[in-house]
């Protein structure tokens, strides 16, 4: 926690208290997120980020209004009730403080926004990445357990291995409860299935947790949901190959095709009319064809799996 987080803190950690019930998803999402900030300090910087951000581009966008006179560029010479014909005198003034005021709302509401979400968007990204390798990490456990290590070591060395990501994230949390909090191992899983954003990880707890209670054979439920997550894996890269090809042909279709389409219209048109309008064919060069690329580029690379 920083100086300025800490000011805020200070500033509006009484009244944001007040509000911890009203805002369980976002508690929720910062211990998915591993934000390692509490709650009341993370709304805190909230409010006083969002209304310093509003007030430092109310000012801006209100000097320049006032400088440059933008209010005197707006003209209307239709009929005006005798009150708006008393109000342009001063549009100067109005015009001004009207802008400062819009801008201080929407930058207040917007800034706010980017803090509520940015938490989900963190833990939404730490759920595709444990997805994608906690069935290599099932395979690192499973391996371990066959070699008569203790679950609560197995757990300690997937901490401590690097190549596993986020799953070795919530490892490493896991053997901190133990270590640190003297929690069990199962108080220790439970806990973390109540906080891991990835539903595959908790159910992956729930069965572990199961297993240990019930006295079952813990090695076989690891090799089982190794299997399991195998083939999950295998079904899952053969919907996405499928998937792609849909978006190439798509791509193909519009971006290649329909471009093509639309300038030998555009050309005979001109042709047939004996003039010159290149601004269709400007618009589909310079705008259509990039940001429909980019368009595709982010929809691909948000699609494909972590390997």
């Amino acid at each position: 926690m920083n100086a300025f987080e800490r000011f805020c803190f200070r500033l509006l950690g009484n009244v944001v208290k007040k509000e911890k019930d009203k805002h369980i998803r976002l508690r929720g999402d910062l211990l998915s997120a591993h934000i390692k900030l509490p709650f009341e300090v993370y709304l805190s910087t909230a409010y006083v980020s969002a209304i310093l951000a509003g007030g430092v581009v109310a000012s801006i966008l209100g000097f320049v209004t006032w400088y440059f006179r933008l209010p005197d560029l707006i003209l209307y010479h239709g009929a005006l009730p005798q009150f708006f014909s008393t109000l342009i005198e001063y549009r100067q003034v109005l015009g001004t403080i009207l802008v400062m005021v819009i801008s201080f709302v929407l930058l207040v509401y917007l800034v706010y926004q980017i803090f509520f979400f940015y938490p989900a968007i963190v833990a939404g990204d730490r759920r595709r990445k444990i997805d994608a390798t906690l069935p290599h990490a099932i395979n690192y456990i499973t391996a371990m357990s066959t070699a008569g290590i203790t679950p609560a070591e197995i757990f300690r060395l997937l901490g401590d291995s690097p190549i596993y990501g986020e799953c070795a994230a919530e490892a490493r949390y896991l053997t901190r409860d133990i270590d640190l909090l003297g929690r069990d191992l199962t108080d220790a899983m439970r806990r973390l299935t109540g906080i891991t954003p990835s539903l595959r990880m908790k159910e992956f707890l729930q069965g572990a947790i199961a297993s240990i209670q019930s006295g079952s054979n813990l090695t076989t439920y690891f090799r089982l949901k190794s299997d399991q997550y195998a083939l999950e894996n295998q079904q899952e890269q053969k919907m996405f190959i499928e998937t792609l090809a849909l978006i190439a042909e798509a791509y193909v279709t519009v971006m290649v095709a329909g471009v093509l389409f639309l300038i030998i219209i555009q050309s005979v048109m001109s042709m047939v009319s004996g003039e010159s309008n290149p601004m269709l064919l400007n618009l589909v060069i310079y705008l259509m064809v990039p940001f429909g690329s980019i368009m595709f580029i982010i929809l691909i690379s948000s699609m494909t799996p972590e390997v």
